[in-house]
């Protein structure tokens, strides 16, 4: 039996290095569109900024911070065939600063006239790639219960990203993460701007999403469906060989846990569910070895930097942590990966003999 049906996973996902100049620039080397662009400022302080082809170009959100989502000309100014542009703006492309920008593909627009089509109760709109389980879900709240919108993912949700686009309450404008593996996982939420752990919540509606909608908020005051604001997800699920949304539990000792996905992972973020502790982002490209160990943190604004006691191995099959670290390896941790090679072709071959 086939193991995986994308052979090739960088013409779904892929991460791009670039060095800033002040002035504006084309960034190649993606090998597709890219409909959701997530850059950071590798040695320097600024925010992470984050773009999708729904919103739009300029349109700026950053995942380190609560900010309602706000447009510059200046940053972001174009999605291209195998990359896309960048402006003058010094928080993506400042002079001699060098920038990471992780790339996911989705492609296929969608909309849902929820009145029309009976999926969901809200309409919702986007872009979505059913092969690589990956969609771009926009909507609009109406402040009222028991709503849900359709997500077009072509299966179910494993995790989602979400974010209000418009509210500037401090009581609803967190970044709120949804993950199939925490326990009673309809009512519980992580905070993708803080390393808070898991809480209980009613952002999914107490509800388990389906393979055609997830729930929102059911008093219409949260962080899913708040008055008649904009909101954004990033909804996920796995596929074989190319992506895993999973979780596990550290053995607290430097020989530590190894966590299988069924592909060498190129780009990987673990967070302790079980803790306060942050979201740390590994990728293939600014770790060239096996051991990752140049630490990016999706909750701050901190430059990058290289810390052996938070190194995991990306392995052909999976991940292996290699510290006794809270951070990674002494608790509770749920996790996002994308693969570089699946561990076996959908021909059954062995990737390492190919």
């Amino acid at each position: 039996m086939a193991y995986t049906v994308i052979d090739k996973p960088s013409d779904y996902f892929n991460t791009v290095l670039y060095t800033g100049n002040n002035t504006s620039q084309s960034i190649t080397g993606v090998g597709f569109q890219p409909d959701w662009v997530w850059l950071k400022e590798r040695n320097g302080t600024e925010q992470h900024n984050l773009y999708d082809s729904v919103r739009g170009v300029y349109k700026r959100l950053m995942s380190d911070g609560t900010n309602a989502e706000y447009s510059s000309d200046t940053q972001l100014t174009a999605f291209g065939s195998d990359g896309f542009s960048v402006g003058s703006s010094d928080a993506i492309n400042d002079a001699g600063n060098t920038m990471v920008a992780w790339n996911w593909r989705a492609g296929t627009a969608f909309t849902n006239d929820a009145s029309s089509t009976s999926i969901g109760t809200l309409d919702s709109a986007g872009s979505s790639n059913q092969e690589a389980g990956f969609s771009i879900v926009s909507y609009t709240s109406n402040g009222s219960s028991n709503q849900s919108v359709a997500h077009n993912l072509g299966g179910v949700p494993e995790m989602i990203i979400s974010k209000n686009r418009d509210s500037t309450s401090a009581s609803y404008n967190y970044w709120t993460v949804y993950h199939h593996s925490l326990a009673t996982a309809n009512d519980k939420k992580l905070k993708l701007n803080t390393s808070d752990a898991a809480s209980t919540t009613n952002e999914w509606g107490d509800t388990d999403p389906t393979s055609t909608v997830y729930s929102l908020h059911t008093s219409g005051d949260g962080t899913t469906n708040h008055s008649t604001d904009k909101m954004i997800s990033y909804c996920f699920r796995s596929i074989k060989g190319y992506s895993k949304f999973g979780s596990y539990t550290g053995n607290g000792n430097a020989d530590g846990t190894f966590v299988y996905t069924g592909f060498k992972p190129a780009w990987v973020m673990i967070k302790r569910s079980s803790g306060s502790q942050a979201w740390i982002m590994y990728d293939n490209k600014r770790s060239v070895f096996n051991t990752t160990n140049d630490l990016l943190f999706a909750n701050t604004s901190g430059a990058e930097s290289v810390d052996n006691s938070v190194g995991i191995d990306f392995l052909s099959n999976g991940f292996k942590c290699r510290s006794a670290d809270d951070g990674i390896n002494s608790g509770t941790y749920i996790y996002m990966a994308f693969a570089e090679s699946p561990f076996t072709t959908s021909t059954g071959i062995p990737a390492t003999a190919r």
